[in-house]
């Protein structure tokens, strides 16, 4: 399976990652990516990116390296509601919003039945695009309720290459996920997480579960370049909606 897009990556800004922009999309290049995000850490993680770090994204290049860049960030789910670390005026100003849990960034783990709700809350955001790592294993979520919620709400799940390293246990979480996502037909988003320049675009561990789920190219949303692009510009409408309703 060829992977044209990696919509979760990390660079200097988000505190804990060692490369520049202009170096990740290098290595996007050299691992035949043409399409990368630029995903960093909300502010309530520690030593992330401040809220003016993603209001100047604007002055950073739509292409880099011939690589098309998109502007996002990965915030933190901050409490059972669902609320994120970034104000709707900055989220709906990005092209691509990715939200997920993380110790120490305001929520802690809980119970099964407080997770989901959280994690489930989270979807209902419209400025919401995609749930990362949902497979975690230190925040257990009620799968099927979280799939058929994604499938509502039209929110991706990711699976998240990083996970395997960094996350222990995620790998058959996430098997259980890819599986039940295409048994219902919720399309998954794979990221690699990459905090240094030469991991963009490395989805080996992610690709050994696809293979396993028995996912094809119309599983993910990450197979087609026109077909990234297209699901950015459809939530782009939905964000600029809110904004002109605020």
């Amino acid at each position: 399976m060829n992977l044209v897009a990696d919509l979760h990556t990390h660079t200097i800004a988000s505190g804990h990652a060692y490369s520049t922009v202009k170096e990740m999309a290098a290595g996007a290049k050299q691992n035949g990516i043409e399409v990368m995000a630029i995903t960093d850490h909300g502010p309530n993680m520690p030593g992330g990116s401040h809220l003016y770090h993603f209001g100047n994204l604007r002055v950073v290049p739509n292409e880099i390296e011939g690589i098309r860049i998109i502007k996002g960030v990965e915030a933190n789910i901050f409490d059972g509601l669902g609320q994120l670390d970034l104000p709707v005026e900055v989220l709906a100003n990005l092209d691509l919003v990715l939200a997920g849990f993380h110790v120490g960034a305001g929520y802690n783990p809980r119970s099964k039945e407080e997770n989901t709700a959280a994690m489930i809350n989270t979807m209902r955001n419209p400025l919401v695009d995609i749930i990362v790592h949902p497979g975690n294993p230190e925040y257990e979520v009620e799968i099927n309720e979280v799939l058929q919620a994604a499938k509502e709400e039209q929110t991706l799940l990711e699976i998240n290459n990083s996970s395997y390293y960094s996350r222990p246990g995620s790998k058959e979480r996430c098997l259980e996920i890819a599986k039940k996502a295409k048994e219902i037909g919720v399309k998954l988003s794979l990221g690699t997480d990459a905090h240094y320049f030469e991991q963009v675009g490395k989805f080996d561990l992610a690709l050994e579960l696809v293979k396993k789920a028995e996912l094809t190219a119309d599983d993910i949303l990450n197979t087609s370049v026109q077909q990234v692009l297209d699901f950015v510009a459809a939530k782009r409408k939905v964000k600029e909606s809110l904004l002109d309703r605020n």
